[in-house]
């Protein structure tokens, strides 16, 4: 028996208590490890599910305004020099930029006005499988067209138009039919007809051209600047703007979450580390003899600190090694409950093991400090007496 196989004794010396410390103190590290696995993930997850909302990137052609007045009356401001984009170049540009991982969505627009029985009103053309992924909370009496002469209308557009789901509506001396009415929206859509790009293309005489791109970009790993910036490296003579109010809302919906899995996860540290503490101040108490015999045969007080320190730092790792495997293979779980393992999932990595029976074992060690403090006090002549 040596200073080394003393605390691994001593820790079986009760199995029952030392199992229910080691069970409370992985399933702590557990919960530990699953809460920052999930962290991980559900930055980037919760903004591909935020990013179904609507876009965070707006890119239009450069234009150039006009004030018009004459003898003092302003007769308002005048776009010219506006040059049309290329749908086929600029979604090709915005998906070849270095972080193009970070392109959710690229949906491009054609927006023109034409009249219907008299009443003016805009027609949007929209590849339907670019704009549905971030028009989530759009909601029809029917279905979003399948083919190339379907339109969907706003509720506005159809009231105002006198349309319903089933009419025909001549768009550009095209019939086109109904496939469904828009559900209120509070915002521009409600006032428009939503048709397919390519139709509209077509029948306009305007082939791949688009008034302007709406870009989901999800900016959890890197700022959203980087990405405008490459944009515009790629797009020159365009104009490229962040979406800053869209930006700021969801980053702070991600690092809200965030700050609540980190407070979460100290508040169990603290818990676990706080019953290692009681359980040593425990044991001390219990084996003054055992600690007066120690020192009786010449053990110094350095070495009884060293024993009750290695003793909790056995447990803390052994609960490490097993916290991390279990909190990793929940994390997998939780993310499921949560329905955000779409697109992300937790990476086993070793480094991540090591550092956690490091910090678990530390912190382990830190926690029983005071108490083996306390246990090296013991005079042996005290400890003695009591035999």
């Amino acid at each position: 028996m040596n200073i080394l196989t003393i605390p691994f004794r001593n820790t079986w010396r009760k199995p029952t208590r030392t199992m229910l410390l080691l069970m409370v103190f992985t399933l702590g590290v557990m919960s530990i490890v699953a809460l920052y696995q999930v962290s991980l993930v559900i930055g980037t997850s919760m903004e591909k599910k935020l990013s179904t909302y609507g876009a965070n990137i707006l890119v239009s052609p450069s234009n150039e305004t006009l004030s018009v007045s004459y003898g003092g009356f302003h007769l308002g401001d005048m776009l010219y020099d506006v040059q049309p984009l290329s749908e086929k170049n600029s979604v090709a540009a915005v998906r070849s930029i270095e972080l193009k991982e970070r392109i959710s969505a690229v949906a491009p627009k054609l927006v023109t006005t034409t009249k219907i029985r008299e009443t003016p009103v805009a027609v949007v053309g929209v590849r339907w499988d670019e704009e549905l992924p971030i028009k989530s909370y759009w909601a029809t009496d029917g279905e979003f067209p399948t083919a190339a002469d379907e339109v969907v209308i706003g509720t506005k557009a159809a009231e105002n138009l006198g349309l319903a789901k089933g009419d025909t509506v001549k768009i550009y001396g095209h019939d086109l039919r109904v496939s469904s009415i828009l559900y209120p929206t509070g915002g521009d859509d409600d006032n428009v007809i939503l048709a397919d790009l390519g139709k509209l293309q077509a029948i306009t005489g305007r082939p791949d051209e688009v008034s302007f791109l709406e870009v989901a970009a999800l900016c959890a790993g890197c700022p959203i600047e980087d990405i405008v910036a490459q944009m515009r490296t790629s797009l020159p003579g365009t104009d490229i703007r962040a979406l800053s109010n869209v930006v700021n809302q969801r980053m702070a919906s991600i690092n809200f979450v965030q700050r609540l899995v980190l407070s979460i996860s100290l508040v169990i540290l603290v818990t676990a580390a706080t019953m290692v503490g009681l359980s040593m101040l425990s044991a001390v108490n219990e084996r003054k003899k055992d600690i007066g015999l120690l020192r009786s045969l010449g053990y110094s007080k350095g070495r009884v600190f060293f024993i009750f320190c290695i003793e909790a730092g056995f447990i803390g790792i052994l609960s490490g090694i097993l916290g991390y495997f279990s909190g990793f293979g929940a994390s997998f779980k939780a993310l499921s409950l949560l329905a955000m393992a779409e697109g992300a999932s937790p990476i086993f990595d070793i480094n991540h093991l090591l550092l956690t029976c490091t910090v678990i074992g530390t912190v382990t060690i830190l926690a029983a400090a005071y108490p083996a403090w306390k246990g090296a006090g013991v005079e042996p002549s005290q400890a003695l007496l009591a035999l």
